[in-house]
C-alpha cells in the first residue's frame, strides 16, 4: 500500500493514548495507530451510508441502539 506523509493536529489526550498504545505493543506506531482509527471511521461511514440506502434515509435510532444491543457495541457521543 502507498503510504503519504500528512501533518494533523490531535488533542494532546489522544496522542498520549496512541503513544501509550505504541508503549504497551498494541500498536506498531502512531501512525499505524491513527490509520487503524481512520479506516474504522471509513468503514462505519459506509455501512451508515448502506443502512441508509436500505431505509431510504437514515436508520431510526431505535433500530440503530436494538442493533449497538445485540452487537455488543458501546455507543459513545464522541464516536458519532
Amino acid at each position: 500500500m502507498r503510504t503519504e506523509r500528512v501533518t494533523v493536529s490531535l488533542p494532546a489526550e489522544l496522542v498520549a493514548e496512541a503513544r501509550d498504545a505504541v508503549r504497551r505493543g498494541t500498536a506498531r506506531s502512531i501512525s499505524s495507530y491513527i490509520a487503524e482509527a481512520v479506516s474504522a471511521r471509513q468503514l462505519r461511514d459506509r455501512s451508515l451510508a448502506a443502512l441508509a440506502d436500505l431505509y431510504g434515509g437514515p436508520p431510526p435510532p431505535d433500530e440503530l441502539a436494538e442493533a449497538r444491543r445485540t452487537l455488543r457495541l458501546v455507543h459513545r457521543a464522541a464516536a458519532v
